[in-house]
């Protein structure tokens, strides 16, 4: 048993390791007092000054962070509606549309949302709104996930005493139903908040001609070399997205718990 004990932790280090250790690098890097990210010379802030003063990085930051609020607004709407719908009427159909973006790879669905955009609008019709239309599509399913198995832990028999008691459907789910599940709305919001900000693939194929996001001007920017202003915005960027998920986890501990 311990020898068994032993060789599980070293396989958990090694591969917390691999995942961790890169990150690691990059947030050191983004202090380094060089223009080239090859060897450690000093510590510095200028290359967060020099992001700060980047009007470029900025506008891009502002359209992802616009994109982002939009998205997970109306995908949380959406998405605990589904979750509310799938729990009460067990609608196998219902549960494969919600869920299928969500099992889709990213770079199918990123192509599917490009052609019916193209073949329904036209060519010129990419631009900010098909960008919100994709992440709002692919978010809608992890709020209805969290939603969904929130739920399914808890007990009907709180829902059936409202309407025994004369509460209206709309009155049992504003003063009993929604109450008890804003933890993982919120959840969902912010879930869905991170997934948008942060997405490339499908941003890539949606987004119009001049339709910069944080994720697609950093792709162009590692293209010429790695810079440690890039490390910035990636350290910044990881901050947040591993903030809000955290943040999520507390407030949803069960989100990815979620039963088929």
């Amino acid at each position: 048993m311990r020898h068994r004990s032993w060789w599980l932790w070293a396989c958990a280090i090694a591969v917390y390791a691999f995942l961790y250790l890169p990150l690691s690098v990059v947030v050191a890097f983004s202090f380094n007092d060089s223009k080239l990210s090859a060897e450690w010379v000093g510590f510095t802030l200028d290359w967060y000054r020099k992001l700060f003063a980047d009007d470029e990085m900025l506008a891009a930051a502002w359209n992802s962070l616009l994109i982002a609020v939009i998205a997970s607004a109306v995908a949380t709407v959406l998405g605990t509606m589904a979750g509310i719908a799938i729990h009460r009427y067990r609608m196998r159909v219902l549960l494969f549309m919600v869920l299928t973006p969500v099992a889709m790879p990213e770079i199918l669905l990123g192509v599917s949302l490009l052609i019916f955009f193209i073949s329904v609008f036209g060519a010129d019709a990419l631009s900010l709104a098909t960008v919100v239309i994709a992440h709002i599509t692919f978010c809608i399913g992890f709020v209805a996930i969290i939603v969904r198995a929130r739920l399914a832990d808890m007990d009907e028999a709180i829902f059936e005493a409202a309407r025994d008691l004369g509460a209206t459907p709309w009155q049992t789910f504003r003063l009993v139903t929604l109450p008890l599940i804003m933890p993982a709305v919120i959840a969902g919001a912010l879930m869905a908040f991170t997934l948008s900000i942060d997405d490339f693939v499908i941003t890539f194929f949606t987004a119009g001609v001049g339709v910069k996001t944080m994720p697609i001007t950093i792709y162009t920017m590692i293209k010429t070399a790695v810079t440690p202003e890039v490390n910035a915005v990636s350290t910044l960027l990881m901050v947040l997205t591993l903030g809000l998920i955290v943040l999520a986890s507390r407030l949803a501990p069960d989100a990815l718990k979620a039963r088929a």
